[in-house]
């Protein structure tokens, strides 16, 4: 019932402001009206013109609510001086002056008027004759009633002023969310497009650079290896073209992208890198485990970032892939045959910061170092869900 109230009065602002003065009203007089039919004595026609000037008053009272209270405690401390007693009903157009400022004004004005309010009750109260005997009805009464209209409104004032910065509070953690998210996939497109443009650009730049050392000597080996160079860049565009498809707006839906890489891919992987002159070999433990999209992907460009390295700063053209299966996890690794003394893949730039953030992303751990040996090894381990018992078949060409 009340929510139907308030739906109405949504609806109907005029209507209800005019339906709430006309309650007042009525509520007013008939106060006016009950305590003369008691007393006998009062004058009548007096009270009733202060009662409807009062009530009309309040037409005025968010608009100007200092004036619109001085007003109704005017008339009001009339009614009681010409020998009515001050009763809620009599109050009626007071109580409402004094509610509205202290919903709409701020807590200082709010107290400062309903203190003056009360002393204009008691003054009220001191000086009426009927009720000198009465001072609980003619005084306490009257002042108690303007106190609890202010303190009333003052609740509702504080309670808006919550919900408003509730609602505030709401919207801001929402627009902090809304950047935090941004900010989340920015980094992850911007470690996918460093991946994969580091990859396929080192391994078209070794193509290249083979090719024109061979062009001379061995033209039919440089042919071979130019031939396959647009393979790499055919590959590194159709990667990008994937990854900055996410930037696109969800009203986009004319293309199907292909899903993204997984260890799945490896073969493919290492043929390109032989492409480039990079001798890479893969060895499998354990029965294979099927990952999550993500743990997948993950595992793919660690090992992709890793070769990337080694094509750009091994002191031999030759690594090692490693995949060790377990119940709980995958220890995956990559293992450069580096000279005795010479250098091996570095630990600077971004690669290694993307791997890193990669396995922890994921709950994993990565480490990187020159191994006793002398070679440089990266080394990640990443957690597995025991829950998944499913096999997946070994990619081809992968398992010993």
């Amino acid at each position: 019932m009340n929510t139907s109230w308030q739906r109405w009065a949504a609806a109907r602002p005029r209507a209800a402001e005019a339906a709430a003065l006309a309650l007042t009203a009525v509520a007013t007089i008939s106060g006016v009206l009950v305590t003369r039919a008691i007393m006998s004595t009062p004058p009548l026609w007096p009270a009733l013109a202060l009662a409807v000037v009062a009530c009309a008053a309040l037409h005025w009272r968010r608009a100007r609510p200092l004036p619109v209270l001085a007003v109704t405690l005017v008339c009001a401390m009339g009614v009681g001086a010409l020998g009515y007693l001050l009763t809620p009903l009599l109050m009626g157009p007071l109580l409402a002056a004094q509610y509205s400022l202290s919903v709409h004004s701020p807590r200082r004005t709010t107290w400062y008027s309903a203190l003056a309010a009360a002393v204009g009750m008691v003054a009220t109260g001191l000086f009426s004759a009927p009720f000198h005997s009465m001072p609980v009805l003619s005084i306490v009464n009257p002042t108690a009633w303007v106190l609890l209209a202010a303190a009333f409104g003052s609740y509702v004032r504080v309670r808006r002023e919550y919900a408003a910065a509730r609602a505030e509070h709401a919207a801001r953690e929402r627009e902090e969310e809304a950047r935090h998210r941004v900010f989340q996939e920015r980094m992850r497109i911007a470690r996918e497009l460093h991946d994969v443009v580091a990859h396929h650009l080192t391994l078209a730049d070794a193509q290249a650079s083979t090719a024109a050392h061979l062009a001379a000597t061995h033209p039919g080996q440089a042919l071979d290896i130019i031939g396959k160079l647009p393979r790499t860049t055919s590959a590194a565009l159709h990667e990008l073209k994937a990854t900055v498809g996410l930037l696109r707006q969800d009203t986009d839906h004319g293309d199907d992208f292909t899903p993204a890489p997984g260890l799945r891919d490896l073969p493919d992987l290492v043929d390109a890198c032989a492409a480039a002159g990079l001798t890479v070999t893969v060895s499998v433990e354990g029965p294979a485990r099927r990952l999550t999209p993500v743990l997948d992907l993950t595992a793919y460009r660690i090992v992709q970032e890793a070769l990337t390295n080694v094509s750009k700063h091994a002191a031999t053209p030759a690594a090692h892939v490693r995949l060790a299966y377990a119940p709980s996890w995958l220890a995956l690794s990559v293992t450069n045959d580096a000279a005795p003394g010479g250098p091996s893949a570095i630990t600077g730039g971004f690669g290694l910061v993307t791997m890193r953030e990669r396995a922890t992303a994921v709950g994993g751990t990565l480490h990187a170092g020159r191994r006793p040996q002398g070679d440089f090894e990266v080394a990640c381990t990443l957690p597995l869900d025991d829950r998944e018992d499913g096999q997946e078949h070994d990619p081809e060409g992968l398992a010993p």
